[in-house]
């Protein structure tokens, strides 16, 4: 393990971490409201982010090898997330924060295995028109960022709904 990997790791459980952390305090109503223009419950979301874990650390570990991602569009993504908001439409928050305490911790042992010369091998990434793109990179754009992504989306969607309660009361 490098001081690279080890700090790429210690990101991605910090950021599980905090989701996790915020998770835990929400009502169950909390926890069923639709994040805007994602439109999935806040639940399903904490549960997305530990079933995207190991697809992000496949394709990191693709790339760590040299090897391109191919034929991997945004439209499959959306795809993998649709079907996963369907299947996972009713998931308890017991069952969504265990299993991203499961996913984030063999996540970041996955990371902790690369090597600095595997974090900056390049090859073309798909998802992103095929640009040469380094293990590092992905990594931090993927799986180390999605959890700090959905917890951003998550809060403004709970401050948002705390607002718009309190406009209600004042009109009452």
């Amino acid at each position: 393990m490098s001081k690279r990997t080890e700090a790429l790791a210690v990101r991605l459980e910090e950021g599980a971490r905090a989701l996790a952390a915020l998770a835990r305090t929400l009502t169950e109503a909390e926890w069923q409201t639709p994040i805007p223009k994602d439109g999935r419950k806040i639940g399903v979301v904490v549960h997305h982010v530990g079933n995207m874990y190991p697809l992000e650390i496949q394709i990191a570990q693709t790339l760590a090898k040299g090897d391109p991602i191919a034929g991997v569009t945004w439209d499959d993504v959306h795809q993998v997330n649709a079907r996963h908001a369907k299947d996972f439409d009713k998931v308890t928050k017991e069952e969504a924060l265990h299993f991203l305490e499961i996913q984030s911790a063999a996540a970041a042992e996955a990371i902790r295995q690369l090597t600095d010369e595997q974090l900056d091998k390049a090859a073309a990434v798909s998802l992103n028109a095929d640009a040469p793109l380094t293990t590092q990179f992905i990594l931090e754009d993927h799986a180390v960022r999605h959890s700090y992504h959905h917890l951003e989306k998550i809060r403004a969607t709970l401050k948002a709904a705390k607002q718009s309660k309190l406009s209600v009361e004042k009109v009452a």
